[in-house]
């Protein structure tokens, strides 16, 4: 089967399910993965729908700042 095929086959059956009300689509957090301005560490910040600027500490020196 190619990928083609794979693909139009997914999407009848989402059609399928969708119309049968069987599967609900919902919309959740968004993951941002942030940058400690001070000491460089990755962090990873859960923000609400729709927010664009998140404020957090950094898990490794505790530095409140905010998401770009």
């Amino acid at each position: 089967m190619s990928k083609q095929a794979m693909r139009e086959e997914a999407e009848r059956l989402i059609r399928e399910t969708m119309a049968k009300k069987a599967l609900v689509i919902k919309q959740g957090n968004t993951r941002i993965e942030a940058v400690c301005g001070k000491c460089g560490a990755p962090n990873r910040v859960s923000a609400e729908k729709g927010v664009t600027r998140v404020k957090f500490a950094c898990k490794e020196c505790g530095h409140k700042q905010e998401t770009l």
